[in-house]
C-alpha cells in the first residue's frame, strides 16, 4: 500500500465530522503521539486517533478508510510488546463505549467488550468461585481486547485454557464493515449467505491442510507449545466449518482480520485454596529435569527463575536472605498448587512432594500457606521484568524476548540460547519464565543510539530466530504476539508452506491489507530494525519509565486527558526536541511549540497528583512528582504569595468560611438551578479562572466546637485531634437530610462515646500539613508549614506519647512522610478500626452504603482495613468498580471541574441504591456528593451512627 497523502487525512477527519462528535477525531501532535504510544520499543505517530463508542461508528470510520485507501491499526490498553499497537496511519482507539459484561449460565460464561479490563471481569466472576482462563502478568491493566487479539496466556493459563481454548462466541467487524455474532443464529445465517465466499475460502484451506499430513502434524508440534507467532493454523486442523475457523483465527490475529467487539469466555474454576514454594537447585539442568518432572503432577504454576533472576532481586526490601548465598549456576523454581479445599490442597502438596524426591535441592522444598509469604514469592517472580528496567542506564529501553521449547529439550534450549546471548554481548541478560510450558523470557537492557548497536541486536535475533524456531522447533512468540518485533521472522519460523497459508488467509480476510499492515506477515526483512523508540534523559524522576503502561487504569485523567505514561512520553520527547537546539529543522521546531502549547492543561492542569500510579508502577515511579517539580519550576515566582498565604493561614481560613457563608446565602435566594447556571456563565466569562461553584458545596464548618472541650485533666486516654484545614472549612453538606453535623462535631461526639480525652494543638487555625502548598510546586513553604505542625503536635503529643488523629486520609499521608517518625500519626480509618471499634457497642445499620477508598488510603495500604470497617456497621457495602482517585485533588473539582467529573463517570448508577457514601477526606466528599447522587459523609458518621 501506497503512503497515503495529508490531504487524504484531512478529508477522513471531514467525513467523519459529519458523524462523529469533534472530541472523537484527534490529531494534534501532542495527544496523536501520547495515544499512539504502546509498551513496545518502536514508535509510529498516527496521523490520526479516532475513538468509536459503538460498532456502528465504527463501521463508519472503517467505510470511510476504505474509501481513501488508508490502513487502520486498533488499540486497547496498549500493553503489547512486539509493536502491534501502533500506527502512522489511523488509530482507533476504544473508547468510554466498550466496557460492558454480561455474567451467563451462574459464571459458567462471561460476555465481554474489548475495553474490559482483565482483572475486572475476574472481579465479576469472583462471586461465582470462577474466572477467565488467561492470566498474563498484566492483567491488571490489559484489556479483553488485547487478551484476545494477542492470545494472551500466562502464568497459569498454559496452552489448556487461553483464549484460543475457552472462547465460546465472537462478535466481529470484518474489514468491509461486516459484522458477525456467532453466539446468534440469525447472524449467522445472514453471514453464511453474504460471506459465502470467505466461508468457502476457509474452509477449503482447512481441508487442503488437514489432506497435507506432512502440514497437518507440523501445525499440531507447534501448538503443543505456547505460540503466538503467526495466525492460529491449528484452527484448520481443529475445525472444518468456516465459522468456526473464522471464529479461532480471529484469537491472536492482533488486529489484522477485524476488531472482536465482543468475546464469550467459558470461565474455568478458580481455585481458593493457595500454596507456594520456592525450590532452588544447584544447576539449570537440575532444575530442568525437576520441571519435566513436576509436568505430571497437580500444580497450578511453575516459574523458572536463573541464577540472574534471582540476583537482580536479591537486595529488594523483604526478599529472603537465602537469595543472596545462592552458588553461580543455581536457579530457582516457584511452585504453585490450588485446591478447592484444605484437603484437596494438602493432597496436591504432598504428592509435589513426592514428584521432587530423589531431585537435588540446596535447600528443603517447604511449601508456604501464609498471605503474605505466597504474596512475596510471587513478588519476586513478578518483580524480574521491572527490575532490569529500574537499573538500565538512561537513554536505553528494556526488551524482553519470549520464545518456547518442546520441554522434553527444555534444558539444551536453556543452555543454548544463554550461550547465544553471551556470544553477542549481551551478558546482562536474566531469564524466567513459565516453565511447565517450555517458555521462556530473556530480558535485557538494549540501546539504539550507539554505532553498532542495531546491527548486533540484528545479529542476536537472526540467531536466536534459527535456534529457537528451526533447530529446536521451538516458537519465536509464545505468549506476546507476532507484532513488527517477529514479522520478519515467521517464515523461518514456520516454512514457505505455512507461511505461504498465512497470506492466503490475510487476502480472504483483508484483501486490500488494511487492517494493521506489517504486523504478522511482512515482507520487509528489516521491519523489526526500524521506527525504534527514542527514550532520551528527561527529568530523573521518571527516566527510569519503560512505558508499560501498568499505571493507567488507576489514572483519574486517563478518559479526559493523559495517563503517567502519556505524560512522561510527553516530557520525553519535548527533551529530545529541546536537545536538538539550533540543529532542529523547521519541522521540529513548529512541532516543539505545539507539545509546549499543550503542556499547561493536559500534562500539568489535569494532573491530580495522587501518586495512584506509583502503586502500579514496576519500576516506582511517582508521575506526580514530575508535574510537582514541573510547577515548582513553573511558579518560582509566586513564591511570596504562597509565603503569605502560609504565614497568614488562619486569616485564609476564616475568608474561605465566610466565602462560603456568603455563597449559601446568595444559593438560598437563587436556588441550585439559576446558581448553577450563573456560576458556570462566570466561569466561561473569565476564562475557566474563576472557581466552579456546584450545589454540593457544603456550608462554613463551626471551627466554635473546638475551644467548648471539656478539660483534659481527666485519667481518661489522650488522643491527639487535628482537624484538618479542609474540615476547618467545610460544613456539612446542606442537601444531606441524613447528617447536619461537621466532621469535627461527629469526630469529637465519637472520641468521647469511646472514652477519649481530647486534646487540640495550640494555634490549630493556623496549622496545615502542607500539601496545599506541595501539591503546586510551593516546596518552601509545604516545609515550612511541616515545621510548624511538627512543633505544635510535638507539644501536644507530649513528644509522641499520645496518638494522634488527622479526619483528613490525605493530609495523614503528607504527615507520614513529612513529619517525626516518633509521632503515632492515624487517619481516620486506621484509628477507628483498631482504636475506637473495640470501645464501642456497635448495632449495624441495616442499609446498603457505599465506600468510596481514597487514593491516599490506597497508598498506605488501608483499602481492606475500610472495608472492614464499613462491614462492621452496615449490612451492605458497594465499593464501586474501576473508580480510583476521585480527582478532586484539593481544589480541582473547584478550578478543572471536568477532571472530577471524568474521575467519577459512572459512579451513579453504581450506588443509586445506596443510602448515602462514606469516605475519609472532606474534599474529595464534595466531589462524590456531586457526581454520586448521594450524599457522601466521613467514614466517622457511619461509626457513629452504628454505635450511637
Amino acid at each position: 500500500m501506497s503512503r497515503p497523502s495529508a490531504e487524504a487525512y484531512r478529508e477522513l477527519k471531514a467525513a467523519l465530522a459529519a458523524s462523529l462528535p469533534a472530541e472523537q477525531l484527534i490529531d494534534d501532535p501532542l495527544r496523536t503521539l501520547a495515544y499512539g504510544t504502546d509498551a513496545s520499543f518502536y514508535r509510529l505517530v498516527p496521523r490520526l486517533v479516532v475513538r468509536p463508542e459503538s460498532e456502528a461508528e465504527l463501521r463508519v470510520i472503517l467505510a470511510e478508510c476504505r474509501a481513501r485507501r488508508l490502513p487502520v491499526t486498533f488499540r486497547a490498553a496498549g500493553t503489547s510488546l512486539s509493536g502491534q499497537a501502533v500506527t502512522d496511519s489511523v488509530l482507533i482507539q476504544l473508547g468510554h463505549g466498550w466496557r460492558g459484561h454480561e455474567l451467563l449460565d451462574e459464571g459458567r460464561a462471561i460476555r465481554l467488550q474489548p475495553g474490559v479490563i482483565g482483572a475486572r471481569a475476574n472481579q465479576l466472576l469472583a462471586p461465582f468461585g470462577r474466572k477467565i482462563g488467561p492470566d498474563p502478568a498484566s492483567i491488571n491493566s490489559c484489556m479483553i481486547g488485547g487478551i484476545a487479539a494477542n492470545n494472551a496466556s500466562g502464568m497459569c493459563c498454559g496452552t489448556a485454557q487461553n483464549s484460543y481454548r475457552t472462547v465460546r462466541d465472537l462478535r466481529v467487524i470484518l474489514a468491509d464493515g461486516s459484522l458477525l455474532d456467532t453466539a446468534d443464529p440469525e447472524s449467522v445465517a445472514a453471514f453464511r449467505g453474504s460471506h459465502a465466499e470467505l466461508l468457502a475460502g476457509l474452509e477449503r484451506l482447512a481441508a487442503e491442510t488437514q489432506g497435507n499430513a506432512e502440514l497437518a502434524e507440523r501445525i499440531r508440534h507447534k501448538y503443543r507449545l505456547k505460540n503466538t507467532t503467526g495466525y492460529a493454523l491449528n484452527s484448520l486442523v481443529d475445525f472444518s466449518d468456516g465459522i468456526e475457523i473464522l471464529k479461532h483465527l480471529m484469537i491472536g490475529s492482533e488486529g489484522t482480520l477485524g476488531f472482536i467487539s465482543a468475546i464469550t469466555y467459558q470461565t474455568v474454576v478458580d481455585e481458593p485454596h493457595k500454596a507456594a514454594a520456592l525450590a532452588f537447585f544447584p544447576d539449570m539442568a537440575t532444575t530442568c529435569r525437576a520441571t519435566i518432572a513436576l509436568k505430571r503432577s497437580p500444580v497450578s504454576a511453575v516459574e523458572l527463575m536463573d541464577r540472574a533472576a534471582l540476583r537482580s532481586v536479591e537486595r529488594e526490601a523483604g526478599m529472603p536472605e537465602v537469595l543472596r548465598t545462592l552458588p553461580d549456576g543455581a536457579a530457582a523454581l516457584l511452585i504453585d498448587v490450588r485446591g478447592h479445599d484444605d484437603a484437596d490442597l494438602a493432597a496436591r502438596m504432598d504428592e509435589v512432594q513426592g514428584t521432587l524426591e530423589g531431585i537435588r535441592t540446596l535447600e528443603p522444598v517447604t511449601f508456604t500457606r501464609d498471605t503474605d509469604r505466597y504474596a512475596l514469592y510471587w513478588k519476586i517472580r513478578k518483580g524480574l521484568f521491572p527490575a532490569v528496567g529500574a537499573v538500565r542506564d538512561t537513554g536505553t529501553t528494556v526488551i524482553i524476548e519470549d520464545v518456547a521449547f518442546p520441554i522434553e529439550r527444555l534444558d539444551e534450549g536453556v543452555l543454548a540460547l544463554t550461550e547465544t546471548f553471551h556470544r553477542h554481548g549481551y551478558a546482562e541478560a536474566i531469564l524466567f519464565g513459565h516453565a511447565l510450558e517450555g517458555n521462556l523470557h530473556f530480558v535485557f537492557p538494549q540501546g539504539f543510539e550507539k554505532p553498532g548497536e542495531v546491527e548486533r541486536y540484528q545479529a542476536l535475533m537472526d540467531e536466536v530466530a534459527q535456534l529457537v524456531g528451526v533447530e529446536y522447533g521451538g516458537s519465536l512468540k509464545a505468549e506476546h504476539g507476532t507484532g513488527r518485533n517477529m514479522a520478519p521472522y515467521v517464515e523461518l519460523e514456520w516454512g514457505p508452506e505455512a507461511y505461504a497459508l498465512m497470506w492466503e488467509i490475510k487476502a480472504l480476510f483483508d484483501p486490500e491489507n488494511q487492517l494493521n499492515p506489517e504486523v504478522i506477515l511482512s515482507r520487509n526483512p528489516t521491519l523489526h530494525l526500524e521506527n525504534l523508540k527514542p527514550l532520551p534523559a528527561a527529568h530523573e524522576i521518571v527516566d527510569k519509565c519503560i512505558e508499560c503502561g501498568f499505571c493507567e487504569h488507576v489514572c483519574p485523567s486517563r478518559d479526559l486527558t493523559l495517563t503517567p505514561r502519556q505524560r512522561i512520553v510527553i516530557t520525553r520527547e519535548v527533551a529530545r526536541l529541546e536537545a536538538l537546539g539550533d540543529s532542529a529543522g523547521e519541522a521540529d521546531a513548529v512541532r516543539l511549540a505545539s507539545l509546549r502549547g499543550g503542556l499547561a492543561y493536559h500534562v500539568d492542569a489535569t494532573c491530580a497528583v495522587d501518586g495512584l500510579c506509583e502503586t502500579q508502577c514496576p519500576v516506582g515511579i511517582n508521575t506526580g512528582d514530575l508535574v510537582r517539580d514541573m510547577r515548582r519550576r513553573r511558579l518560582s515566582q509566586r513564591a511570596g504569595l504562597a509565603r503569605r498565604i502560609g504565614r497568614h493561614f488562619d486569616g485564609v481560613t476564616r475568608l474561605a468560611r465566610g466565602s462560603l457563608r456568603a455563597a449559601g446565602a446568595v444559593n438560598k435566594l437563587m436556588g441550585d438551578s439559576l446558581m448553577s447556571r450563573a456560576a458556570r456563565g462566570a466561569r466561561r466569562l473569565s476564562g475557566e479562572r474563576v472557581p466552579l461553584w456546584t450545589p454540593a458545596l457544603p456550608g462554613a464548618a463551626p471551627v466554635r466546637v473546638l475551644g467548648e472541650l471539656p478539660d483534659a485533666g481527666d485519667d481518661r486516654p489522650r488522643v491527639v485531634y487535628l482537624p484538618s484545614c479542609a474540615t476547618r472549612m467545610f460544613g456539612a453538606d446542606r442537601r444531606d437530610a441524613g447528617e447536619s453535623r461537621s466532621v469535627m462535631e461527629i469526630t469529637l461526639a465519637l472520641l468521647d462515646r469511646a472514652g477519649f480525652a481530647v486534646v487540640i494543638p495550640e494555634r490549630v487555625d493556623s496549622l496545615c500539613c502542607g500539601m496545599a502548598f506541595r501539591s503546586k510546586g510551593q516546596f518552601d513553604e509545604a516545609e515550612h508549614k511541616g515545621r510548624e505542625l511538627n512543633r505544635e503536635l510535638l507539644a501536644a503529643s507530649e513528644n509522641g506519647r499520645y496518638p494522634i488523629l488527622c479526619d483528613t486520609s490525605p493530609c495523614t499521608l503528607q504527615m507520614q512522610e513529612s513529619l517525626d517518625a516518633c509521632l503515632a500519626l492515624h487517619e481516620p480509618v486506621t484509628f477507628a478500626h483498631d482504636h475506637l471499634l473495640p470501645r464501642l457497642t456497635i448495632r449495624p445499620l441495616q442499609e446498603r452504603i457505599a465506600v468510596h477508598v481514597t487514593c491516599s488510603s490506597t497508598r498506605m495500604g488501608l483499602g481492606e482495613k475500610m472495608i472492614a470497617l464499613a462491614r462492621a456497621c452496615a449490612s451492605e457495602v458497594v465499593v464501586p468498580a474501576e473508580v480510583t482517585c476521585c480527582g478532586f485533588a484539593g481544589d480541582k473539582g473547584f478550578s478543572v471541574p471536568e477532571l472530577n467529573a471524568s474521575a467519577l463517570a459512572g459512579l451513579a448508577e453504581q450506588v443509586v441504591d445506596c443510602s448515602a457514601g462514606y469516605s475519609n477526606s472532606r474534599t474529595c466528599e464534595i466531589g462524590l456528593s456531586q457526581h454520586g447522587g448521594i450524599p457522601y459523609r466521613s467514614i466517622l458518621a457511619l461509626l457513629d451512627r452504628a454505635s450511637r
